[in-house]
């Protein structure tokens, strides 16, 4: 409970600070649920609804952004190696007068490793964005790291750590290439069997080469494995 405390302090201190109280600034709350589902020991599916909401933009106010449905189907294709492919749909013009709906297509390919409790990760994917403006070609790297915070695993009733860094190319016809970095970190429960609980934080540097956009995620994901 004491890092939940520490992040939150964080968090209240980034959107309390003048520097990112401005224009370039936008602080948001993403909630999600999402199932796994194991069709054979190799093959899975993965559903996920998830909301974006304002907190922070002009002013502290909370108003939502959009709706994302999303399915992965992944198959494992070696020792913690896996490749997947994905379709999601955002909702977004039912919620923001200048948004647009989006279809998203993404490849991927993820692997891991163990090191005794330590876990480390890398992924890539390649994603189409496509929406009635503009279709957007998107590259994505990912490093992350995980760990059980008692003990050597992580058993029923137990928290864990998780933390991530991604860099992210975008490139389009009609635009020049956006170069983005996300941090985030994690804290999960592990409830029962199936169910886990995360909450976290994300901090994203937005197409940094021309004038930074600064956003701040605050996170809670529910997921279910079946």
């Amino acid at each position: 409970m004491s890092f939940i405390r520490a992040l939150v302090f964080v968090c209240i201190c980034f959107l309390g600070n003048p520097g990112f109280c401005q224009d370039n600034f936008t602080g948001y709350f993403e909630p999600d649920i999402s199932l796994n589902y194991k069709v054979t020991t190799n093959y899975s599916h993965n559903f996920k609804i998830a909301q974006r909401a304002y907190m922070y933009e002009d002013n502290f106010a909370y108003s939502v952004r959009q709706l994302d449905v999303s399915h992965f189907s992944s198959l494992k294709i070696g020792f913690e190696q896996s490749l997947a492919v994905g379709i999601q749909y955002r909702f977004r013009d039912s919620f923001d007068n200048n948004g647009e709906n989006e279809l998203r297509i993404t490849e991927q390919h993820k692997f891991s490793h163990a090191y005794e409790i330590i876990r480390l990760g890398g992924r890539f994917r390649a994603e189409q964005r496509i929406s009635p403006s503009s279709t957007i070609h998107r590259f994505r790297y990912q490093v992350s790291i995980d760990l059980p915070l008692k003990g050597k695993q992580v058993d029923i009733g137990e928290p864990y750590f998780s933390a991530a860094t991604e860099a992210l190319l975008s490139v389009a016809k009609s635009s020049t290439p956006e170069y983005d970095q996300r941090l985030s970190t994690h804290v999960g429960w592990l409830l029962n069997r199936e169910t886990r609980l995360e909450t976290g934080a994300q901090y994203r540097a937005e197409d940094y080469t021309n004038g930074v956009e600064n956003s701040i995620f605050l996170l809670a994901s529910l997921i279910f494995s079946l």
